[in-house]
């Protein structure tokens, strides 16, 4: 019977280290909230974006492709690449990377944006667009940004390449 508890009390306490593999998005709930994005939009556009922007973050896995890591939907692939409905401000141009491929949804972080915020990347070269969380990264605003793989795929862009892309706030 002490073997059982302690597998037991073993097994408990490894759960409880081991990272949020289960959690549906892989940033904190605290920068989850709609209510704590800077944005013109009104609560029920943030609501409504966020739930275009934000995906689960992918199973961990020792080799993964691309296809495995993109947890987005079909229909968020389509709404996130859909023309604008408000107002966009053009923030500026950056050279874009891949950033963590274990985070899932639509954002860019980039030092153009010094809070939390809803946008739109648009690749100059072929026109296409994606709407994504907008994340402040440290930097000078000359610095690169790093973009997520769906958004990345969703612009028509290599995750190899390093593009110019545009960066919009909404």
């Amino acid at each position: 019977m002490r073997m059982t508890t302690t597998a037991v009390l073993a097994t408990l306490a490894l759960a409880a280290c081991t990272p949020a593999a289960t959690t549906t998005d892989s940033r904190p709930a605290a920068d989850a909230a709609p209510a704590q994005i800077d944005s013109s939009l009104t609560p029920d556009q943030v609501a409504a974006a966020t739930a275009i922007t934000r995906a689960p973050a992918p199973r961990a896995a020792a080799r993964a492709s691309a296809a495995q890591l993109d947890t987005t939907t079909a229909e968020q692939k389509a709404a996130a690449a859909q023309a604008p409905e408000v107002a966009e401000t053009k923030l500026g141009d950056t050279i874009a990377s891949l950033g963590n491929p274990t985070e899932g949804g639509f954002w860019i972080k980039t030092p153009l944006v010094k809070a939390r915020g809803i946008g739109r990347i648009v690749n100059p070269a072929n026109g296409k667009s994606a709407k994504v969380d907008l994340i402040p990264l440290d930097g000078p605003e000359s610095g690169g940004s790093q973009v997520s793989l769906p958004a990345l795929q969703l612009i028509g862009v290599s995750l190899t390449d390093l593009p110019t892309i545009e960066v919009y706030k909404s």
